[in-house]
Parts: structure tokens; sequence; C-alpha cells
């Protein structure tokens, strides 16, 4: 049997790979180090390379961010934590103003390579300010790259990628697939960024999906199958920023018909920039119109129940794929 790890377990792997491998990686954040993350994910990172290369930090956003920015303009690659990604607000100045045009604003002479690393998503019932799915936020900012993987193999792959990177990179790590396992890839594994992944191949639609609502495609894909004998296409972008439409519209030409399923809210959603360039440059591959299923413009509810009311769920995805088959 291949040997296996969780998602949660993949981030600090991830990490670790990487701080072997280059001695100007340095992690910070809050709670990181000795207490090895409020989720687990910094497990055995202070033991093995100790307080110079992993650093905790007061409870400030700002000071994480400022930090970590000017770490990486003076040689190192740090990888900071913002605990949750709701809490992207509290330092938004440096992800949207000073972190991503330092390298456009000094004709490259001066790089800022580093990784923002944070838990993503709801499907817990944390709440309204602990649950959000953020990547639209940071799509809007031009200069930041964003990863958002749906697998433990990915999480280490997607990694070594983003520290690597040269430019500044928002890591979101879905706290619902924490717990998750997968198969541990060996050797120097890396993802390129920007490169999605077909999990699932198909011919009678194509699902677009992204972190947690992969799974979510997965299993709607399986129940399609099984009650329905349609075949989904299920593509996980794995990236939102640089944007693999190259594998959407292959896809698309194949099936000829769109769903795409998105955790961020409907109105500003990724999905509406991904609907928005099959228009422009696949129209004539669609015998139906473009369909998305994302979350309500509404506060993240507690309660579960009421979550799921908000949230994609397989029922929505597989009642959109059902009616999207039979336009």
């Amino acid at each position: 049997m291949a040997d296996v790890i969780t998602y949660r377990a993949a981030v600090a792997e991830g990490i670790a790979r990487e701080m072997r491998r280059d001695p100007a990686v340095v992690c910070l954040g809050e709670d990181i180090g000795e207490a090895e993350g409020v989720f687990k994910t910094t497990v055995g990172l202070y033991k093995e390379f100790g307080p110079d290369r992993v650093w905790d930090t007061p409870i400030s956003e700002q000071a994480i961010a400022g930090a970590a920015m000017g770490a990486a303009m003076t040689g190192l690659r740090p990888v900071a934590e913002i605990m949750f990604s709701d809490f992207l607000a509290c330092c938004w100045d440096y992800l949207a103003n000073e972190i991503p045009k330092v390298r456009y604003m000094t004709g490259g002479q001066v790089t800022v390579p580093l990784v923002v690393r944070t838990a993503n998503g709801g499907g817990l019932g944390f709440g309204a300010q602990h649950s959000q799915a953020v990547e639209n936020w940071a799509l809007t900012v031009p200069g930041l790259k964003i990863a958002a993987p749906s697998t433990a193999a990915d999480v280490i792959g997607l990694m070594a990628a983003a520290i690597r990177s040269d430019d500044p990179v928002v890591f979101f790590e879905h706290k619902g697939l924490l717990a998750v396992e997968g198969p541990l890839p060996r050797g120097d594994h890396v993802v390129e960024l920007g490169r999605a992944a077909v999990p699932r191949p198909g011919g009678d639609l194509t699902i677009v999906a992204l972190a947690s609502t992969v799974p979510t495609a997965l299993a709607a894909a399986d129940r399609l199958a099984a009650q329905d004998g349609v075949h989904a296409e299920v593509v996980d972008l794995r990236c939102l920023v640089p944007l693999d439409m190259t594998a959407v519209l292959e896809s698309v030409e194949r099936t000829s018909r769109l769903l795409i399923v998105e955790e961020n809210p409907y109105q500003g959603g990724w999905g509406a920039t991904v609907a928005s360039i099959v228009a422009d440059e696949g129209f004539e591959l669609l015998d139906a119109p473009v369909r998305r299923v994302a979350a309500a413009c509404v506060p993240l509810p507690f309660a579960d129940a009421l979550e799921d009311e908000v949230i994609p769920t397989v029922d929505k995805v597989t009642e959109a794929a059902q009616a999207l088959v039979r336009y």
C-alpha cells in the first residue's frame, strides 16, 4: 500500500522539504513554533529548524506581513501564516498596495519572494468571521499569485512551487480538507503554478472547481454517472493566478457544457472570470449557457444546517448539472 499523508500534515511536509533544500526559507506566524500551529500545520518545524528559522510573532497580521515583506526584500524566502483567511483584511494594505507592487515599481531591481499561507473556507461551523472563502479578494490584486490545493499531494507540490517563486504567492489551505488523506509524493515533487488537473475525465459536461469544491464536484459526478448515466469531466484549477484557461477551454471543447462550482460568493467570485473568458474565447464551443454554483452573498451562518444553505453542496451541484445536460 502506498504511503499516505493527511492534507494537514502535507502542509508541514511541504514547508520542511523546502527548508531543507534552501536555507533562505524561514517561517513566521502566530503560535507556529513550539505550539505547532492552531491547525497543527507546522508540526515538527520548530523542533527540526529551531527559533532562528521558525519565528513566533505577536498577534498582529500587519506585523507578520510587514516582517515577511522586509525579509523577502533582503534575501530570505519567508513563509508567513495568517491564521484565518478572514484576517487578511487586517493586513490588506501590505497585500494589496505594497507586496505585489515592489517588483514592478523598482523595475525588477527588488523582488518579494514570499508565501502568505492561510486557513480558508467554510463547512465547519466557525461562523461569519472565521469561515469565509476569500480567494476572490486576492484575485482583484495584480501582482499576486494564488494557489488553492484540493489534495495532499498538491499541497506539497504547489508549496514547493510557491516558495521557489520570485513573485508573492497567497496559498489558501482549506480547513475542511485538513483531515483528508492522500498519497505521499516522493522525491522533489513540484506542481507548476497555473497548471490545472483533470481528476475525472468525461464527455457530457465540464465541472470546474477549486479546493473544497473539487471533492464536492467529484461526488456529484459519481452521483450523475450512477443515477443518470451522465459522465462529467472535473477540472481542478489548483491556481487562480496563473489561471489555466487552456485546460478549461479544451475540456469545454470536448463536452460543450460548463458548470463552475466555487465557494466564493456569487457576486465577484472567481467563477465569473472563468465564465467571462469562456464566453469571450469559447462561445462557439458551447451548446448551453454557462452555469455557476456559488456561495450566497450573505455572511456565513454558524449553524451547520444554515451553512449548508449558503455554500455549494453535492445536491446543488448535481441538480445544476442535470439541468444543464437537459438544456
